[in-house]
């Protein structure tokens, strides 16, 4: 104890402590909450996908055309990216069976979060072969739900 400044009763630790706790509590289960929720849209996409349906598939993004998708080309604006998507894969044969692994949510605040992950493409031959690659999504908590606002996906090379 250094002399001059008391030291502080034992119950103020306990309720500091207490509130400290508490904080951290709150703050763990908005971030769970908040991860659950954005893991929730990216299955219901697969979901989607999954059934050959690119216009539902496509309602995991902001109508918006401030978004932004890059892939093999920049695409800007919810219109152009789902064109790209109708473009590249016209048909059921070429979408596949899309799942997603290694998800990873990271909160930056209340409004927006990056996700990150791994994606693969099961398909036959004729619909192109299966392709892999990662993502980096930026996400908006929007009135209609987590939304893609910014989507950065890599395919790996074709084996």
């Amino acid at each position: 104890m250094i002399v001059g400044i008391p030291k502080e009763p034992p119950a103020m630790k306990r309720i500091l402590t207490l509130l400290a706790f508490v904080a951290l509590t709150c703050t763990l289960t908005a971030q769970t909450t908040q991860s659950k929720a954005i893991i929730t849209v990216l299955n219901q996409s697969a979901v989607d996908w999954n059934h050959g349906d690119l216009d539902a598939f496509a309602t995991s993004y902001k109508n918006s055309p401030d978004i932004l998708f890059i892939g093999h080309k920049i695409s800007h604006g919810y219109a152009q990216m789902l064109a790209t998507y109708h473009s590249n894969y016209p048909t059921r044969e070429k979408m596949g069976t899309l799942s997603f692994a290694q998800l990873e949510t990271q909160p930056l605040d209340a409004h927006f979060a990056t996700v990150t992950g791994h994606f693969h493409l099961e398909r036959t031959p004729a619909g192109g072969g299966n392709a892999d690659g990662f993502f980096l999504l930026v996400m908006e908590n929007t009135t209609t739900g987590w939304k893609i606002v910014r989507d950065d996906t890599t395919a790996d090379a074709p084996k």
